[in-house]
């Protein structure tokens, strides 16, 4: 008898483990997965705006049926904002999660090391944040698409408000890696092209996320600059400003600003902000349009906050992911790219497109100037400006883009 029960106990315990066996091999069927990677315990002020943006368009994705019927998992992971982290921490998704597609990073440097792995490997990758133009020109490939309006964009926006400027001696402050590099570059160049009259007179290179602003602020003043290009965020240009301001840098002189009138950089300034600086920016309270009050009231409405910028780009990275995994019907890179290439869609600023020549899509940004209103830093005299005005021609881009 003993023989017995352990006998029906061990058929029994084989066919819960078939069973489960089946019932697991059921749900990796009837759902697809998207790895995800961002700098959540190095950015938070940008990453955790971001993350909520993404969760409420997994939602949203799965409220209405999924992809192509599939239920969409996001399989999420900190780079730390290290660029071998990132590259481990996408071998991981890809080898053990068996993830369609790679999202997310922040970083340039961390970009570029995650889009390098992705045309090793063979691995589609959706770059969410990165701004350096490199991620789709000089080092894109077939593999890596990018959704936030690039350096070179960003920078012919604020060059077609600062060429208007009567300023001819030009300082720049922009922290010491990819970024900052890409960004100093290539608005100097535009600029030099609209205003061949200007001088560039000083640059100062702080260390990312340890800027020493006294220093920098004394340096930049010494020059005697009439303008200053500043591409510092977060932490480093609550320090910048505060320092500025308590010299008396900003007086007299306009400062032209990537990312400053970006909620999640404009808010820590409370009523240190300085008012008039030209910047490309996200003034969520002066949208007015359909698709916008749409997202904004389901953000609100699921998190009884306000959005930030990284919660449009969280939000749209993975609305965009899903189209093309709808689109290609399979996970598969190759049908994945060839999905990718030239679809269009929604956002909550407009239609957008990924185009086909370098993968870049046309998601646009808004510039304006800073202003103080009770006690807290906006944007005024905004603009929406869409992504594909402000995009050099396919001749100059087939020049930059290596050939696959």
């Amino acid at each position: 008898m003993r023989g017995y029960f352990v006998g029906a106990g061990l058929a029994i315990a084989v066919a819960t483990m078939a069973t489960g066996a089946v019932t697991t091999a059921a749900s990796a069927q009837s759902e697809i997965k998207i790895g995800e990677i961002n700098s959540y315990s190095l950015l938070p002020a940008f990453t955790e705006p971001y993350r909520k943006g993404w969760q409420l368009a997994v939602e949203e994705i799965n409220a209405a049926g999924g992809i192509n019927g599939k239920k969409l998992v996001v399989i999420s992971k900190d780079d730390g904002g290290k660029p071998a982290d990132a590259q481990t921490a996408a071998n991981e998704l890809v080898s053990s999660e068996n993830v369609a597609m790679l999202t997310g990073t922040f970083l340039s440097n961390i970009g570029l090391a995650v889009s390098d792995f992705a045309n090793q490997k063979k691995v589609f990758f959706l770059a969410a944040e990165p701004l350096t133009d490199a991620i789709t020109w000089s080092k894109g490939n077939r593999y890596t698409f990018r959704l936030r309006p690039s350096n070179y964009m960003q920078a012919a926006m604020l060059v077609e408000e600062a060429a208007k400027l009567p300023a001819k001696r030009w300082a720049t402050i922009a922290p010491n890696y990819e970024y900052g590099q890409s960004a100093v570059s290539v608005f100097k160049k535009l600029m030099s092209e609209k205003r061949p009259d200007i001088q560039w007179v000083d640059e100062q290179w702080p260390p990312q996320g340890k800027i020493d602003a006294g220093p920098v602020v004394q340096a930049t003043a010494a020059a005697n600059p009439e303008a200053i290009l500043n591409v510092t965020f977060g932490a480093d240009l609550v320090k910048l400003v505060r320092e500025g301001n308590t010299r008396g840098l900003f007086k007299g002189r306009t400062v032209v600003s990537f990312l400053t009138g970006e909620p999640e950089y404009l808010d820590p300034l409370k009523d240190e902000t300085p008012e008039g600086w030209i910047v490309t920016g996200y003034p969520w309270y002066s949208i007015k349009t359909p698709e916008h009050d749409a997202f904004l009231k389901a953000y609100q409405a699921k998190y009884n906050d306000y959005p930030r910028l990284g919660s449009i780009v969280g939000y749209q990275t993975i609305k965009a992911a899903a189209a093309i995994l709808a689109k290609a019907g399979s996970s598969d890179p190759e049908k994945l790219i060839a999905a990718a290439e030239g679809i269009s869609m929604p956002s909550p600023f407009g239609e957008i497109t990924f185009r086909k020549i370098d993968h870049q899509s046309t998601l646009g940004a808004f510039t304006g100037k800073t202003a103080l209103k009770d006690g807290k830093g906006i944007m005024v005299d905004t603009a929406y400006r869409k992504g594909s005005d402000y995009l050099p021609s396919d001749a100059e881009i087939e020049k930059m883009r290596p050939k696959d």
